[in-house]
């Protein structure tokens, strides 16, 4: 069985054939379109390695089915940075020691991201690290990964208040 499936991949509209209906979001991103940013961990959905965006809201690629994506628009670790300007999400991980290994680096940023977006990670760290308990890091740097949240929380905020006035 085969269908097709038009969905915003970082910008770009994509017309897609689907030869099985039973791919997943993570797998058509990887092994169809090269975008191996976005990384496979437990492939259960239990680590966030592979979390990416879907019509601005967080997603285990691994448990979405790509044939449920028509019409939708999705975001990967690929299509934060502008030309030689990283995202502030991005910035703020470098800026505050974020990451180890960097395995679920992807990940931890796309989540960190849709947490800001929905408006749930203000200040608090306490709520940071709610927000962020779907994303494991293997290597520990949860105190560098809330402190970047916290970072590009207020740098976004700012940068949108700067727009607005």
């Amino acid at each position: 069985m085969s269908l097709s499936i038009s969905t915003t991949i970082n910008g770009t509209t994509r017309d897609i054939a689907l030869d099985d209906p039973r791919v997943t979001l993570l797998d058509l991103l990887r092994e169809r379109l090269g975008l191996s940013g976005t990384k496979k961990g437990c492939d259960r959905g239990q680590c966030g390695a592979c979390t990416v965006l879907v019509d601005g809201r967080r997603v285990n690629s691994c448990l979405t089915l790509a044939a449920t994506l028509d019409g939708a628009e999705v975001t990967t670790i690929e299509g934060l940075a502008q030309d030689d300007a990283l995202h502030p999400v991005q910035a703020a991980f470098i800026e505050n020691d974020g990451f180890q290994c960097g395995y679920c680096t992807p990940g931890q940023i796309m989540s960190a991201l849709g947490l800001i977006l929905e408006g749930e990670a203000g200040d608090d760290p306490e709520r940071i690290r709610e927000g962020m308990s779907g994303n494991i890091c293997r290597c520990a740097a949860y105190h560098g990964i809330t402190l970047a949240v916290q970072s590009a929380t207020r740098r976004m905020d700012a940068e949108q208040k700067g727009d607005a006035a």
